[in-house]
């Protein structure tokens, strides 16, 4: 069934911890699981905005987004590199923040801005597609409605367990353990970030 197809497909393009599933981590022992998990959901509805110009056939969307790739990039990678340097300055933990819910639509907006501006996403889902061999030129507009909501609802489902199994370890561990979770973190997407530049 091709939702069911969509969904494993989002669980499985979300799985790999790049850094947004690091930004997410951070979030989640900051915040709390709910912050941590809003922030996934950035990154999932980007994903969903993404896959719904490969499954619809969006050419001239796509067209522009491909031809504007190194602005988007850049401003891309100057977010990465804010996040870097604001996750490695970081001093808050699970213990003393886990009510705050104030900054939940920045949580989210933050992580979709940072996944909406890597316009090479939409290569990555028309090449899976394709190679899966899950669209094709006569789809209809409900499977193809079926496949990006499998992919969106996969995509959630990998930042639920993400966001839950942070806080229960985070909950297990003792500040200096998530101090070096914070820096290590802002190191990595602050790399991210200038690869991305570069």
């Amino acid at each position: 069934m091709i939702f069911i197809k969509g969904l494993i497909l989002g669980f499985s393009i979300a799985a790999p911890v790049g850094p947004i599933g690091l930004l997410c981590i951070n979030k989640t022992l900051q915040n709390g699981k709910l912050s941590g998990f809003l922030s996934g959901m950035g990154a999932a509805s980007a994903d969903m905005v993404y896959g719904s110009i490969a499954a619809f056939g969006l050419t001239a969307i796509s067209s522009f987004l491909l031809k504007e790739a190194s602005v988007i990039k850049l401003v891309g990678g100057l977010f990465k590199c804010y996040f870097g340097v604001k996750t490695f300055l970081s001093v808050k933990n699970l213990k003393s923040a886990e009510l705050s819910s104030d900054n939940l639509l920045k949580d989210y907006f933050s992580t979709f801005l940072l996944t909406i501006t890597n316009p090479m996403t939409i290569i990555s889902f028309t090449a899976i597609f394709a190679g899966l061999g899950i669209v094709s030129a006569n789809r209809s507009l409900l499977s193809s409605s079926l496949l990006v909501f499998g992919v969106f609802l996969g995509s959630a489902l990998w930042w639920l367990f993400l966001s839950f199994g942070v806080c229960f370890i985070g909950k297990k561990s003792n500040e200096s353990f998530i101090a070096v979770v914070n820096k290590t973190s802002g190191i990595i997407i602050l790399a991210f970030g200038i690869f991305a530049l570069i």
